[in-house]
């Protein structure tokens, strides 16, 4: 699972949630080119060959303390550790209509299970290791119709920000990569085949396009060895046009 260096286990880790596919399967197969043993935590597995899969529904509140054991193997051995918060959902509700069993769900899936999660991990980190946690433009700002998603990524930032401050001195570093409109299953899902729906989304982009997630991918793989960047919230969206 590792090599060693004089003689102790070392390896470098990723762990990352929601790899199944779009910006979680990116994130895998780029630090796969880089040697990574990478851990996926997902409802399903994540297709790309040699990636470990762990499956599980982190919406559920008992499956972070499940994870704690089968994780054990792989953080005995890790030197550097990058644990990647990116499992998420995005759902049309509206704050005047939310139901509070959806705005808990969402909780649970966004926050409840990263910060259990960063009980699991963090105990095990050396320095050079890193939490990444992915954000959205809709981490600082607001769109209608996307409430439940709004206030959890405005709340995971928060999360990332109190990283920063209580792992201060430790050589570990966290920051906040913040997608705009990314080419994923969900977002086409959200959207549909409504060609005007995706021209108008596009549009707001600086560049006309949406952002693949390899571009996303690539960000991450950056932000995990720049402690430079501790404590950022990055925006990685093409630039959006101000209306």
């Amino acid at each position: 699972m590792g090599f060693f260096i004089l003689g102790v286990p070392y390896m470098n880790l990723l762990i990352v949630t929601g790899a199944s596919s779009g910006i979680g399967h990116a994130i895998a197969t780029r630090f796969l080119v880089d040697g990574w043993v990478i851990v996926n935590l997902s409802r399903h597995p994540c297709p790309e060959s040699g990636v470990e899969n762990l499956v599980c529904d982190l919406a559920e509140p008992d499956a972070v303390a499940a994870l704690d054991a089968p994780l054990q193997p792989w953080l005995k051995d890790a030197g550097r550790i990058c644990l990647v918060h990116n499992a998420s959902v995005m759902r049309s509700d509206r704050i005047d209509s939310l139901p509070s069993a959806d705005l808990r769900a969402a909780l649970e899936l966004n926050i409840i299970a990263a910060n259990g999660l960063n009980q699991l991990v963090v105990p095990h980190m050396g320095q050079g290791s890193s939490l990444i946690y992915i954000g959205s433009t809709l981490a600082e700002k607001a769109v209608p119709g996307v409430a439940s998603y709004v206030i959890a990524k405005h709340a995971l930032a928060g999360m990332m920000r109190a990283t920063c401050q209580d792992l201060a001195g430790r050589g570990i570093h966290t920051c906040m990569i913040c997608p705009g409109f990314t080419d994923t299953e969900q977002l086409r899902a959200l959207i549909g085949d409504n060609p005007d729906t995706l021209a108008a989304i596009t549009g707001l982009s600086a560049f006309d396009r949406l952002i693949e997630p390899e571009e996303i991918a690539e960000a991450v793989a950056f932000a995990a060895h720049a402690p430079v960047l501790n404590g950022a919230l990055i925006h990685a969206n093409l630039g959006q046009r101000e209306r």
